[in-house]
């Protein structure tokens, strides 16, 4: 279904030092019979690629019409979202759908058939609107959710055009970690970003080649490893080392320029 729904512009970003305006949009398109699914769009002109941002924990942002979030502003890939369009990404940060609009959110769903529908239907949205390539970011629990859904549908079928992984999910007892997946289904390019001091247990630097060395069909890849920075609270949590806190913007330009990389 082509119908969509522009809830609220809110307004007009401009950043000076790559001079990318930006307007956002808070959107929500059907997916699925009586379902709906609301993302933050910004959009920029003449966008070299757009990126489709997943959150991590339950994923739950609880976006409003007017573009304020509920949980999970100081995530990662959440708070650098103006950072990803200020190099000339349009953005898309996806909520948990309609249908999943309390706890546990997105837990237990991220690699479900329904998952995979909704963002499907993301994607094809944003072709509607430009044809750029569409990548799909996620960190921490939200690469369970990119890489799943990398795994079963192609470019040709609807699927992405290229998978970010940031503080990839390598361990859990709960759900099946990114490393167990058929990664071996990827067809497209894909960038493993961590943080080599990253103290969460379920992403330990050093488990990272079982997931580099499972990415066998992809056309390109590479680690990017990042140092420094700061770290408080929980290691899993977003103001850690596993969030990048404090090296945000090195984070993202060195993202974007893979992402749009020729």
């Amino acid at each position: 279904m082509k119908r969509f729904i522009v809830l609220f512009q809110l307004g007009l970003l401009v950043f000076s030092s790559q001079l990318w305006a930006q307007t956002s949009q808070v959107v929500d398109i059907p997916t699925r019979p009586s379902v709906t699914q609301r993302m933050i769009v910004l959009k920029v002109d003449n966008p070299k690629a757009a990126v489709v941002l997943f959150a991590g924990g339950h994923g739950g942002l609880q976006i409003s019409p007017t573009g304020s979030l509920k949980w999970g502003e100081g995530n990662f890939v959440v708070r650098s979202r103006q950072m990803f369009a200020a190099h000339g990404l349009m953005v898309v940060v996806v909520d948990a759908p309609s249908d999943r609009q309390s706890p546990p959110y997105l837990g237990g769903f991220r690699q479900e058939p329904e998952h995979v529908a909704d963002i499907k239907a993301v994607i094809a949205w944003l072709k509607q609107q430009i044809n750029i390539p569409v990548w799909l970011v996620g960190t921490s629990r939200g690469t369970q959710s990119a890489a799943f859904i990398a795994t079963q549908i192609a470019p040709s079928e609807g699927g992405p055009d290229g998978v970010v992984l940031t503080s990839t999910i390598l361990a859990d007892k709960r759900s099946r970690p990114v490393p167990q997946m058929p990664l071996g289904k990827i067809q497209v390019p894909t960038l493993i970003v961590h943080h080599k001091q990253d103290g969460c247990a379920h992403c330990k630097y050093e488990d990272l080649p079982q997931l580099m060395d499972k990415l066998t069909a992809v056309p390109r890849k590479e680690l990017l490893t990042f140092e420094g920075g700061r770290t408080k609270g929980d290691p899993c949590q977003a103001m850690a080392y596993h969030g990048f806190n404090g090296i945000e913007q090195e984070v993202v330009t060195k993202i974007a320029e893979w992402i749009t990389r020729k």
